[in-house]
């Protein structure tokens, strides 16, 4: 995994995933590899995660 892996159970708030996921998209340049395809899937669960820890967090 990578070392920007939060542990489990900790969750990165929303905007900081979102920018790993800008990130990913800039550094492959629009196309995504096996491996990174891998990595931004990761990272679209985490982003669903923190916004959905949000939502309850407001409600």
């Amino acid at each position: 995994m990578s070392p920007d892996v939060p542990p489990p159970g900790s969750v990165r708030s929303a905007a900081e995933v979102n920018e790993q996921i800008r990130a990913l998209w800039l550094r492959a340049g629009g196309t995504l590899s096996a491996q990174e395809r891998a990595e931004y899937e990761r990272l679209v669960i985490e982003w669903a995660e923190a916004v959905r820890s949000r939502v309850v967090e407001a409600a």
